[in-house]
């Protein structure tokens, strides 16, 4: 396999670990840079088939919400790996809500990668 080749196979690793980086610092505008106009987040929320956000201006107003009530998430990667423009996270997310109550959960996302952005991120929760 060429050193290209792999380049671009880690590329949707390396751009999901950015996401999570930005994700962690709640910064809404570093995860906004990552991901296409278009992209599409399917969350794990309401049962049994979660929510579909689409688009930037969307995803805008969804993580500042998700922010604001849950004070200091913070997600874990506890496994990451790349196929090709695919790749899959197996997390677990922590927060504290509005009361000050402390809770996680544990799940896996699904992210699509193209021409350098996240465009798909399906998540899926323990439950």
């Amino acid at each position: 396999m060429s050193p290209t080749h792999l380049s671009r196979l880690e590329s949707a690793i390396r751009l999901v670990l950015d996401f999570n980086e930005a994700f962690n610092r709640q910064d809404v505008a570093g995860m906004l840079a990552l991901v296409s106009q278009d992209c599409i987040f399917e969350n794990s929320a309401p049962a049994p088939d979660g929510e579909r956000v689409r688009g930037r201006a969307d995803l805008t107003q969804y993580w500042n919400d998700f922010f604001r009530n849950s004070a200091h998430a913070h997600l874990h990667i506890e496994e990451i790996f790349g196929l090709g423009m695919r790749c899959v996270v197996r997390w677990s997310l922590e927060w504290q809500d509005e009361a000050g109550i402390k809770s996680h959960v544990r799940g896996a996302d699904i992210f699509q990668v193209r021409e350098g952005l996240i465009c798909e991120r399906f998540s899926y929760v323990k439950g």
